[in-house]
């Protein structure tokens, strides 16, 4: 009966009381790891904890597997009852923050690299007289779908939620708005490493190299020039940092080819980050992952700004975009089309196309 009781309480501090109370209530809640079935209740995706790393000392851990001593197993219960508590904490308390760190891959770009996926971290749809967003291929099937693929801040995070804003060529006749129908997320871990290929447009992370463990319902989009929030209905713990945007079905035709686009202008994700009190180790190959608490201490809230400030990402992509023309110039990636420059008196409201 204590148990079911137990098992509703919604709230962490609770437990922190009930332990409170006396030795004997806080050796329960210890014992038939509350704290632990608190947080997998929470976060599904902590099922799949193959065990947990205080400080590095996994060494104790050995020692428990090894060992029917009763100090060492309550020792164990003990460090993991002070792990969960502590995270049960972190995924309410820790700061809201932007949680995007870096776009790893677009399923298609048209013109690279003015239409690349770096485009959705500045959240100006212009800079200076430049429009800045990410276009995808044109097709004559609208119902194609697109993938933005990002890294997040850190391996471990909470979403809350996700901010999407179409873009509305004010350069087009008309002012077409690219929006997508739907969108869907999807948050998981790589299987190989993904450093290497951050920023290359002609690089995509397929489902065979990526493990999801959250897939989102659909959210309808609006053909609206506006930053739209599409709130998840929990908060979602990603375990390994990848985040992934599907852009379900296409809306607007470009008048000029009739192809069908979908142009994203920025992307904002929201949520916290639990590092760097907390990390993960993926464990291969069975998919689970060790828990790592290196830290009691509740990280400082971010600044204000973003990590970086609207004017260094911007530096720093197009450092990342010279970077990639130079590989091209040097054979080192394949160019698929030619991208011809916009003159830089063009008009403003001068129709091209994407």
């Amino acid at each position: 009966m204590s148990m079911k009781i137990l098992m509703c309480l919604e709230d962490v501090s609770d437990l922190a009381r009930i332990c409170a109370v006396s030795c004997s209530w806080r050796h329960f809640v210890v014992e038939n790891g509350l704290c632990k079935s608190f947080c997998v209740r929470l976060f599904p995706q902590l099922s799949r904890v193959g065990y947990v790393i205080e400080n590095c000392c996994e060494k104790k851990l050995v020692e428990f597997e090894c060992s029917s001593s009763r100090h060492v197993e309550r020792e164990f219960l003990e460090k993991e009852h002070k792990v969960y508590m502590f995270l049960a904490r972190g995924v309410t308390s820790f700061a809201i923050r932007k949680c995007i760190s870096d776009a790893i891959s677009a399923s298609s770009t048209d013109n690279f690299p003015a239409e690349s996926i770096n485009n959705t971290l500045d959240s100006r749809d212009r800079i200076g007289r430049r429009a800045s967003y990410w276009s995808s291929k044109g097709q004559k099937n609208p119902a194609v779908p697109e993938r933005l693929t990002y890294k997040l801040v850190s391996n471990i995070c909470v979403i809350n939620e996700i901010s999407i804003h179409p873009f509305e060529a004010y350069f087009q006749f008309g002012h077409p708005i690219y929006s997508a129908k739907s969108v869907r997320f999807r948050m998981g871990h790589s299987k190989i490493p993904i450093d290497d290929h951050m920023g290359d447009t002609h690089w995509d992370l397929v489902d065979d190299q990526l493990v999801w463990t959250y897939t989102s319902q659909e959210f309808p989009v609006a053909q609206e020039n506006r930053l739209q929030t599409f709130v998840l209905p929990q908060p979602v713990l990603c375990i390994g940092g990848i985040f992934q945007i599907e852009l379900l079905g296409r809306v607007q035709k470009q008048e000029m080819d009739g192809l069908f686009y979908i142009c994203v202008s920025h992307v904002q994700v929201m949520g916290r980050s639990l590092s760097p009190a907390f990390d993960v180790e993926i464990l291969k190959p069975s998919g689970e992952f060790a828990l790592k608490v290196l830290s009691y201490t509740q990280p400082n809230p971010p600044e204000d700004s973003p990590v970086t400030t609207a004017s260094s990402e911007y530096l720093l992509r197009r450092v990342r975009d010279l970077a990639q023309i130079v590989n091209m110039l040097q054979g080192d990636v394949g160019v698929h089309e030619d991208y011809e420059w916009e003159e830089e008196d063009v008009e403003a409201d001068d129709e091209f196309p994407l």
